[in-house]
């Protein structure tokens, strides 16, 4: 892979302080950044940061890429003494913020980290939110999380559920904090890197909306021509002539952010391959800028790629492979019907023989089972019960059972032990009577 201009574990990050109230004082809250930057450093010195206030009559604060804690101070303490103190603006800021995202990835990718300071709900129409959400949703295509950090006595408010919308889908989350004293801590919560957890995306997550083609469309950048300076060799191919099409007219064009050199054929090839969910639209494998190229040329690339990778079949062979299919399906069914007819075999004469016996005991009824033995195999029939008419017999004709011999268990009446057959207890020595 070619080596990029933004490593993969840079990361902005912008705090969007929507403070209305005085719950939070400056203090405390340039206390509790100050710790976060210092930790932060610790672990990553490419970190930037930036920080979005907004100021009376909507006049918003915004700074960005700042590579220092001290340019971060300095901002906040310029921008407090006249901040907005009346009303939320949430979804405004969050307007700016995403479109300076928007903006920078189309030369550079890296994380971006928003962490929102809030402490009043937002009374904007449900048209801002519905507006913001669409652009959440693209968002998460340029490597944005957004944390929530509501400051407040209360437990529950009013816009409570658009707060936890707005981070999930941002895979982010939100954390209410009701002393300035705990603010530190979850700030302190969210210094680790955002990519060093798993996040588990779903297709539908991944894939890019149709309705959004013409976002990305004009949010990317086409190749630029080369200058009289540049080396006319392919970053792809890395030859002068285009391997693909062999044509000289295949002029190549470069990148405008990092020069990085394509082909035509080159450059719709890596976009067939490596394109962001439209096939035209493309990240610079050098840079990542998000490049475009024609959007007919490359779909010309792709059939011929397609056509390329499917056997020619001429109507011939189709037509063979018809009655090949026809005459196997006959053959199926005339199988089938063999199969279903019952084939009687010659038997020999069968050998009977006759059973009696009694259902339910020795004084239950007798029936005769009839047996056949036919071609070694062993066919009982079903017995005919056949019911014996017996005389009425008297009661007083009958004689009883006699006594069968049984042994005497007797307990010993001193110790209670069992005593079989015996006079005298075993265990106590007591006389049984």
């Amino acid at each position: 892979m070619l080596p990029r201009s933004e490593a993969p574990n840079s990361e902005e990050f912008i705090f969007y302080l929507d403070l209305v109230s005085n719950f939070l004082k400056k203090k405390p809250l340039v206390k509790a950044i100050n710790a976060f930057i210092k930790e932060k450093e610790k672990l990553n010195s490419l970190t930037t940061y930036g920080v979005v206030i907004f100021q009376k009559d909507e006049n918003p604060v915004n700074l960005y890429d700042m590579k220092d804690l001290d340019s971060v101070i300095d901002a906040i303490n310029k921008s407090w003494e006249n901040k907005e103190n009346e009303k939320s603006y949430l979804e405004n800021g969050l307007y700016e913020i995403l479109a300076y995202i928007f903006r920078k990835s189309r030369k550079s990718r890296k994380d971006y980290r928003v962490i929102i300071i809030s402490d009043t709900p937002s009374k904007l129409s449900d048209d801002y939110y519905n507006a913001l959400y669409d652009l959440l949703i693209k968002a998460k295509k340029f490597s944005a999380f957004i944390d929530i950090i509501r400051v407040g006595e209360n437990k529950f408010y009013e816009d409570d559920v658009k707060l936890k919308i707005i981070s999930s889908e941002t895979h982010g989350g939100t954390f209410y904090c009701p002393s300035e004293k705990l603010l530190q801590n979850i700030l302190g919560s969210l210094v680790q890197n955002k990519r060093e957890f798993k996040i588990i995306k779903t297709q539908d997550e991944e894939d890019v909306l149709q309705e959004d083609k013409t976002f990305y469309e004009r949010l990317a950048v086409e190749l630029i021509s080369l200058s009289s300076e540049d080396e006319e060799i392919c970053t792809v191919c890395e030859q002068e002539l285009c391997p693909i099409c062999e044509a000289h007219s295949d002029e190549i064009h470069k990148c405008f952010n990092c020069n990085a050199k394509f082909h035509s054929c080159c450059a719709a090839k890596y976009s067939l391959a490596k394109n962001i969910g439209f096939k035209h639209i493309f990240r610079c494998p050098q840079c990542e800028t998000l490049l475009k190229l024609d959007e007919d040329f490359v779909n010309i690339i792709y059939e011929e790629d397609l056509e390329e990778a499917l056997p020619e079949i001429s109507e011939e062979h189709i037509e063979d492979l018809i009655e090949d299919n026809i005459e196997e399906e006959e053959e199926d069914v005339m199988e089938a019907a063999e199969e279903s007819v019952e084939v009687k075999p010659e038997s020999s004469p069968p050998l009977e023989t006759t059973k009696k016996v009694k259902v339910g005991g020795f004084f239950g009824k007798e029936i005769t089972i009839t047996t056949k033995k036919v071609q070694n195999k062993t066919v009982s029939e079903i017995p005919e019960v056949k019911e014996e008419v017996k005389e009425s017999v008297s009661i007083t004709t009958l004689k009883p059972p006699r006594k069968r011999s049984a042994k005497t268990i007797k307990l010993c009446q001193i110790c209670g032990t069992t005593i079989r057959n015996r006079q005298t207890c075993p265990t106590c020595g007591a006389r049984v009577l």
